[in-house]
């Protein structure tokens, strides 16, 4: 154990403390969540806004504690990949349960994926019905 130095890096220690306790606890709360709650759609976001935000609060804590440029630079890229692949992750997890029986349809408010007729999933890049009906009718904007 190293000695307290000035008083700057005693605060940032525990500052770096109290984020970590607080990201341990996010964490915590996530996965209590996703052993509790009843349908995908809420497990997702158990999984995804609690867990993200613990991880980033661990991140920073430890930023805080490590103080090297290698050792931040590695932290900012755990945060960074975690940011960037949760969203995509629970949309997939979203759309697979979407599909799927896993979606507890009497819980949802509005439920954008079944209002088409035939009942497929067009996607993110299909043309809505209304642009498909329409075609080349539309007039010319000049």
């Amino acid at each position: 154990m190293k000695p307290p130095g000035n008083g700057l890096e005693v605060v940032l220690d525990v500052v770096g403390t109290v984020a970590i306790v607080l990201g341990v606890v996010l964490a915590l709360v996530a996965s209590i969540g996703l052993l509790s709650l009843p349908d995908v759609l809420s497990r997702m976001h158990a999984a995804t806004k609690p867990q993200v935000l613990g991880l980033l609060l661990v991140v920073i804590g430890g930023a805080l504690h490590l103080r090297t440029s290698v050792d931040v630079w590695m932290l900012v890229l755990v945060g960074a990949f975690q940011l960037v692949t949760a969203p995509v992750t629970a949309h997939v997890v979203g759309r697979l349960a979407h599909r799927g029986d896993g979606v507890r349809r009497d819980l949802l408010h509005v439920d954008e994926l079944t209002e088409r007729p035939d009942g497929v999933d067009p996607g993110p890049d299909a043309p809505e019905p209304d642009e498909e009906e329409a075609g080349s009718s539309r007039p010319e904007r000049r």
